[in-house]
């Protein structure tokens, strides 16, 4: 089986889980990117209130998402995006948390995924300092991108992955979990209520 896999990452408005404001995604195909893609998100009502902190982190504002359509119409182009890939994030457990509050705030059914962690994959092949994905990513080689702008850090993301299965001898996203000792988990989902 190739290294196939779609990286992601969020950016939220504020710090509650459901306010998913941008996405970005990388889809992998036998270890090398073929496709990507990016946009902007008008978080669901009531978690669509931007704080200044979180603005002054990916640069993002009300204003900036005034037009752009909302989760709930979202949510199928980011499904078809993934397909049937495994989904990879930096610190997966905080963008499947965002996907799948998301969901729960506007009532969508949250999607079986299976997922994995390039955070914990960069534990078990990197000796760092520091694991944030701007110090990861230049481990792998891959530098000077914008750090908060969901695109670049699904860029990042996926050159992690991609340089980390090379490090490990790996042609797959099954060969490199048991290889690195990483986990392949399943966001367990239910109709939101």
């Amino acid at each position: 089986m190739p290294l196939d896999f779609t990286a992601i990452d969020f950016e939220t408005a504020n710090n509650h889980s459901a306010s998913a404001c941008s996405v970005g995604l990388v889809r992998v195909r036998g270890g090398e990117i073929v496709e990507r893609a990016g946009w902007l998100i008008k978080p669901p009502v009531g978690y669509d209130v931007f704080s200044e902190w979180n603005t002054r982190i990916h640069g993002i504002t009300a204003a900036d998402v005034s037009s752009a359509a909302g989760w709930l119409d979202q949510l199928p182009l980011l499904l078809d995006f993934i397909g049937d890939d495994t989904v990879v994030a930096h610190n997966a457990g905080f963008d499947m948390k965002v996907l799948g509050a998301a969901c729960s705030a506007v009532g969508a059914e949250v999607p079986l995924l299976r997922y994995a962690c390039s955070l914990q994959l960069a534990r078990k092949t990197y000796h760092l300092d520091s694991y944030r994905l701007p110090v990861v990513a230049m481990a792998a080689g891959f530098e000077d991108f914008s750090h908060h702008d969901a695109l670049e850090d699904a860029l990042a993301c996926a050159s992690i992955v991609v340089h980390a299965a090379a490090r490990h001898g790996a042609e797959s996203m099954e060969t490199l979990a048991e290889l690195a000792g990483l986990r392949l988990s399943q966001l367990m989902v239910a109709t939101a209520a």
